[in-house]
Order: C-alpha cells, then sequence, then structure tokens
C-alpha cells in the first residue's frame, strides 16, 4: 500500500532498518517511450534480515535493488542507507558510501584474475587504505569455507568458489547492508545451494543484512521474507517462504493479462 513500507507483521525491532525507501518513483524515457519502473515504493529492509524480491520480467525488481544501493538515482523519493539520504550526496561521497557501508554481489563475479581469492576479498579495504578487521576477516573465511583456497587465482577456482570469494569480499567491510543481484544465475545447483548457505548464515550467525533479487524460488527460499513486485510495485510479501509456497504464489503473475504490454514496453527501457 502506499505511503505504509513493507515490514514482516510483529516486527519489533528496535534499531531503524538498515536502508528504507520512501515513494520511490523512477521513469525512463518520455512521451511514448515512458516507463515508470517503480511506481511509489515504500520499503523497509531490517537488519540481520535476509530478503528476496521477486516479479515477473519488467516488473522493477532490479530497478528496486539499484535505486536503494546506490547504483542508480530515483526521479522521486528518497533512499536511505542507515539514515543517510542518498539523494543528499554527490558522486564523491556516495562512491565512499557505496565503498565503505555497501556490499555487492552480481551475477557475474567481477574477480580481478591477476588477484589471489584473498587479495580479491581484500580489495575494497585496500584501495580504501583500511586494514582489515582480522578477527572479522578470519570469521567471513571460515564460514565461506574457502580457506585452503586463498592463494588461488580466480582461474583456478570453480564457479562456485568464485561466488563464494565475491560473497567473502561483500561481506569483508562488515556493510551495513549486502545487495545481491541473482548471485545463482551462473552457477549448477548445487554451487548456487552453497552460495545461498553462505548469505543464509551471514544474516542469521553474523548479524548482516542481505537483499536479493532472484527469479528462482529455491533461491528464495533462503530467505526470511520475499517481497513481490509488478508493475514497479510491492504488491504481495511472504513471511518464512518455501521454494513451493513462492512457486505457487508466481503463478498468479499471468502473463497474458494486461501487464504483458507493459512488462514489455519495461524491457525495452531495460527494466527488470
Amino acid at each position: 500500500m502506499p505511503g505504509v513500507p513493507v515490514t514482516l507483521p510483529g516486527s519489533t525491532s528496535a534499531a531503524p532498518p538498515a536502508a528504507r525507501g520512501r515513494s520511490l518513483t523512477k521513469v525512463f524515457g518520455a512521451g511514448d517511450t515512458r516507463v515508470v519502473a517503480l511506481d511509489g515504493v515504500d520499503v523497509d529492509f531490517d537488519r540481520g534480515r535476509f530478503t528476496a524480491i521477486m516479479g515477473p520480467s519488467g516488473s522493477g525488481k532490479s530497478t528496486l535493488m539499484h535505486c536503494m544501493a546506490g547504483l542508480d538515482s530515483v526521479t522521486e523519493g528518497q533512499a536511505f542507507i542507515g539514515d543517510v539520504d542518498l539523494s543528499s550526496l554527490d558522486d564523491k561521497a556516495l562512491t565512499v558510501l557505496r565503498r565503505d557501508r555497501v556490499g555487492f554481489v552480481f551475477q557475474a563475479f567481477n574477480l580481478l584474475p591477476t588477484l589471489t581469492a584473498l587479495e580479491n576479498i581484500t580489495l575494497p579495504m585496500d584501495i580504501a587504505g583500511r586494514k582489515p578487521d582480522q578477527a572479522w576477516l578470519d570469521r567471513v573465511i571460515d564460514t565461506v569455507g574457502l580457506r585452503e583456497r586463498l592463494a588461488h587465482r580466480p582461474t583456478e577456482l570453480s564457479g562456485g568458489q568464485q561466488q563464494r570469494v565475491a560473497c567473502a569480499r561483500a561481506l569483508a567491510g562488515r556493510p551495513d547492508i549486502v545487495f545481491a543481484d541473482e548471485p545463482t544465475g551462473n552457477l549448477d545447483s548445487r554451487s548456487g545451494a552453497d552460495v545461498l548457505d553462505f548469505l543464509r548464515s551471514s544474516v542469521r550467525t553474523m548479524d548482516q543484512t542481505v537483499v536479493m533479487v532472484t527469479h528462482d524460488p529455491n533461491a528464495a527460499g533462503y530467505a526470511d521474507r520475499v517481497l513481490f513486485l509488478a508493475d514497479g510495485r510491492i504488491v504481495d510479501e511472504m513471511a518464512d517462504p518455501t521454494a513451493e509456497r513462492v512457486l505457487e504464489r508466481l503463478k498468479a503473475f499471468d502473463p497474458a493479462d494486461d501487464r504483458s504490454a507493459d512488462g514489455g514496453a519495461a524491457s525495452r527501457a531495460g527494466v527488470r
């Protein structure tokens, strides 16, 4: 419902959300090519929670994540990381915030081939001139299960291992929040399950906050809640999801209804 942030019923979290959006609107193009990718979205992402975002092609799920992460700007509304309004930051300040307070995991692993796994993990902190918290770094490395592979370069690692390195890199700086965009999209089912286990473990045992965009009901089943988007709006949410329940809910998105026209236009505008 517009004006009402989406949070799980009965939430007793006293801490402010790790991230929140208010009246988020994102418009691409103009005139006949105008596409509303986000339509007045209000949402909270509580600390220490794992949220999955799902919806049909063109629903705006990746656009929502990109705007919340400061990778794209909104046309109207406000996106916050903690209490920081992203729209109040210039490009330099926004770059520093993303580097120091936000972790990213993408479908592509984005590892530097000349660096070892450990060097890739610590690269953002090295660029910032910060020394890693060794105790925290050791905890991340042990949780991701790659201690024996730290001296290996990406070409010496499997796809699943490379993505776990990317996950460790996202968490190594102890960010406020991690945004993961289709993190298992390039992986086989077993490697994907390993990555999802790690993301869930980082939330449950390390008090991290993860927001994941996915099209896969099995991946969504690892989350604490699922938000469903359609036509740029949050239309439903599910607490304690299972793959079966998520799949059943997704069946309600009928590609033959009049959303398909919007979805086609949105896809042409690059909206996901």
